[in-house]
């Protein structure tokens, strides 16, 4: 039978298995929020990011002398365990992720585990709070309401890198794609219609420069992570904190994390507003609507293979159709327009989130958690695939794409600066009434000679550039 030890707290108290690192608050979060599958522990980011936090203040706690420095090295080591390998940590965190209290359950599971490892550290057993306490001396300083703020603020922060890796890598094999099809002559099509020919290496650049764009402005964006309210307390006047602390936890925080870290300019405003995360969030939705645009092109480019566009190949990974054979779908673009999708709905719920914010304290942070994390490794996961199992093998179908220049109405607008807009909009009716070329109509009513035509209709003038390129490769700056 496994032993257990008895914990108190404000409602009385509990049986807690001895084994545990958490303890009685802990286990009344696991007893009420009883939600998803998910817990807090999935989130590796999170948990390396509140033990760093726990361990600045408890630098600056020993700084100012608020705690022995036997307990203040014991809570660092602690922390060092979790920040260094998170991972081995996650059963410590079972707290669901979706949950009331504004987060208070998350920093009392982390003030719990890391007391009770620095309990363990100095030969006590778990539970001995008279020596390591979770609130006295782990949350010595500090309240849920900076500490919360500021570790989803460093784990967003993280997470980030992943997101603008996969982004980089992305519109490196677009580029890739650009320069293998920069021959391939193709028509181009506004409003579903034809307009005028370019390249389909110019169609791919464009993917990639669209990109591009965002990778950008994501990693921009992200600096405003930057600003915590650490040191703030519970409302934002550093209640129960020492005069200097906040300044020095947060210098602490910078050095630990290696981070530019600063204090907001105001910490009562800091501590109840969330618009860093609507501004992510809707960085987030732009790259969402843009990856799903560029989907939606392929499956429009890939379409046939017989009676669509057809002037694109995509992988054929799986069979399409239980009944149809032969069919092969584009599943790829696909499920990241599914996921485009998410990450428009998770937008709209961080935004009504952040507005729910009441006086002094948002406590909705938890769903913005949740939904941030989501989307980004969703988009993590659907850029990836999106890269590795579609545009790498992605090919041209030249001649249809020739032959659909050649047949198309809308290089009509070549011969405009010779025959006139009004005359070039006879041709072009004519073309279509009849189901015949320009060059048939034209050469018919002897308006240019086979010459002229050849000349109009050569390579170099179907297709022109405004500025000289050459494909870089994506940098996050």
């Amino acid at each position: 039978m496994e032993k257990t030890r008895i914990e108190h707290d404000l409602l009385g108290e509990k049986v807690v298995p001895q084994s545990s690192y958490y303890g009685i608050h802990t286990l009344r979060a696991m007893e009420n929020f009883q939600i998803s599958s998910q817990t807090v522990g999935m989130n590796l980011n999170f948990i390396r990011a509140i033990a760093q936090v726990k361990k600045a203040s408890a630098q600056t706690n020993q700084k100012f002398n608020l705690i022995q420095d036997e307990i203040a090295q014991a809570i660092q080591s602690a922390c060092d365990s979790l920040i260094l390998h998170p991972e081995h940590w996650q059963p410590a965190f079972p707290i669901d992720i979706y949950q009331g209290g504004a987060g208070t359950s998350i920093n009392m599971n982390a003030n719990e585990v890391i007391a009770n490892l620095s309990l363990e550290l100095l030969g006590e057993t778990k539970g001995s709070y008279h020596r390591v306490h979770p609130n006295d001396h782990v949350n010595k300083s500090q309240s849920t309401n900076d500490v919360y703020p500021t570790a989803l603020r460093l784990a967003t922060y993280s997470s980030f890198d992943g997101l603008l890796t996969v982004i980089a890598q992305l519109i490196d094999a677009l580029y890739i794609k650009a320069e293998e099809f920069a021959h391939v002559i193709k028509m181009g099509r506004t409003q579903l219609q034809d307009a005028v020919p370019m390249t389909l290496g110019q169609e791919f650049r464009a993917f990639a420069t669209l990109l591009k764009e965002d990778l950008k402005l994501i990693d921009q964006t992200r600096q405003l992570l930057l600003e915590i309210n650490l040191g703030a307390t519970a409302i934002g006047t550093g209640v129960n904190s020492p005069k200097g602390y906040a300044t020095e936890v947060v210098q602490n925080l910078a050095n630990l994390t290696g981070l530019q870290l600063k204090g907001a300019e105001d910490y009562v405003e800091a501590t109840s507003d969330c618009g860093v995360f609507i501004i992510l969030s809707s960085c987030l939705k732009r790259l969402a609507v843009k990856l799903s645009k560029i989907c939606n092109d392929l499956r429009l480019l890939s379409s046939g293979p017989r009676t669509g566009l057809a002037e694109i190949r995509l992988p054929e990974l799986q069979a399409g159709s239980s009944i149809m054979p032969a069919k092969v779908n584009p599943v790829i673009p696909e499920v990241v327009n599914q996921i485009a999708f998410r990450v428009m709905g998770n937008d709209l719920t961080i935004t009504l989130a952040a507005e729910a914010g009441q006086l002094q304290l948002n406590v909705m942070e938890p769903v913005i958690a949740v939904s941030m994390n989501e989307s980004i490794e969703l988009l993590i996961n659907a850029i990836t695939t999106l890269e590795t199992k579609c545009i790498q093998g992605i090919q041209a179908n030249e001649q249809a794409c020739f032959d659909a220049v050649m047949r198309s109405v809308g290089i009509v607008t070549l011969l405009d600066p010779y025959l006139g807009h009004a005359k070039c909009d006879e041709i072009g009716k004519q073309c279509i009434a009849e189901n015949k070329t320009i060059r048939q109509v034209v050469l018919e009513q002897q308006l240019l000679t086979v010459q002229q035509l050849d000349e109009i209709f050569s390579i170099e003038n179907l297709v022109s550039e405004v500025t000289p390129w050459q494909a870089p490769l994506a940098q996050v700056s």
